[in-house]
């Protein structure tokens, strides 16, 4: 069997490989670090088998490769491939669930802990950069070195525990991040389907009305559908408190940009954080890029070490799992 990797580099990156698919018998795997739309084709063309990250599979794209038996979806949203056309032509989608459940929630929490310790700020502020004349002299001096006082701050520094914390969505994740605020000691609120019975230990169920009004953090954790595409816009911004901390690593357009922009530059947000864009990577013009209180993590939350091994762990299941004819994971 022929089996073609569209986009395996942010999988693999340097510091893992193929190894593990290249194991199984009776394939021929053929990697390719990246893929423009134009050559998915080509490059698959005699494939039963392909794996995509971020690469589209369209219904042209099935059209024109009538050995297709197979789609691995080398993440957990599956929406690059068209399930419709898939289901039509007998062709089987996996995706890869859960593999970054504990990474994506550490990064909610890094956000933060930035946001309201502003880590970043003050590990800039207090290093001292050599200049290049060899005596060692600092270009920038530490601000705490300048200080008058043991103690050395120029910003709100704030305290979770006792604050309001709401996450949408309980999935895999939002449980996780659920469960971590109430380490911190926060009260917190899930807007979710789930019966209130049926909820982790410290977690209350709330209406979206409850969590936009009472949210001091809002953690965004549900999937793109039609309903949830500018879930956050200028209507429910409004509704927010104007202190409160917006943070999205679930889908970009589960926000409408232009609005959070807009809110953030009068002062109506007290901050945005999110590791996802609705166009990624992002335009120049993006009006995030420039908006005061806004952190942007360039899509990193399911990129630890630790996740990208479990990921590839389950893409060679699934495809294994396939050639036994017992496929998992499957969503077509």
């Amino acid at each position: 069997m022929k089996v073609v990797i569209l986009d395996g580099y942010p999988v693999v990156q340097d510091d893992l490989s193929w190894a593990p698919l290249n194991a199984l018998a009776g394939i021929d795997v053929c990697a390719y670090e990246r893929t423009l739309p134009g050559d998915v084709v080509a490059r698959c063309t005699g494939a039963e088998a392909v794996l995509t990250n971020k690469v589209s599979i369209t219904a042209d794209v099935m059209a024109s490769l009538p050995k297709l038996r197979y789609i691995g979806v080398l993440a957990t949203g599956y929406n690059v491939v068209d399930c419709e056309e898939s289901r039509r032509r007998g062709i089987v989608v996996t995706n890869i669930p859960a593999y970054s459940t504990a990474s994506v929630a550490q990064l909610v929490f890094a956000h933060l802990l930035n946001i309201t310790n502003a880590v970043a700020h003050y590990a800039e502020a207090n290093s001292q950069l050599a200049t290049g004349d060899g005596l060692g002299r600092a270009a920038k001096l530490s601000r705490w070195v300048e200080s008058k006082d043991f103690t050395w701050t120029d910003t709100k520094l704030t305290e979770l525990a006792g604050k309001t914390f709401c996450v949408y969505g309980l999935g895999n994740i939002g449980s996780a991040v659920a469960l971590i605020a109430v380490a911190f000691g926060m009260r917190v609120l899930a807007v979710t389907t789930r019966v209130p019975e049926a909820l982790p230990s410290g977690v209350e169920k709330a209406s979206w009305e409850q969590a936009l009004a009472e949210a001091d953090v809002l953690s965004l954790h549900c999937p793109l559908t039609p309903s949830t595409c500018h879930m956050i816009n200028a209507e429910t911004l409004a509704r927010m408190k104007p202190t409160a901390i917006l943070i999205n690593t679930g889908r970009g357009p589960l926000v409408d940009e232009t609005a959070v922009a807009d809110a953030l530059g009068r002062r109506c947000l007290g901050a945005y954080a999110a590791d996802v864009l609705a166009t990624e990577p992002p335009s120049a013009n993006n009006p995030l890029l420039s908006a005061p209180h806004c952190y942007l993590t360039p899509h990193i939350g399911w990129a630890t070490r630790e996740a990208r091994v479990r990921l590839i762990e389950t893409a060679v299941l699934n495809l294994q799992a396939f050639l036994q004819g017992k496929p998992c994971n499957v969503v077509s």
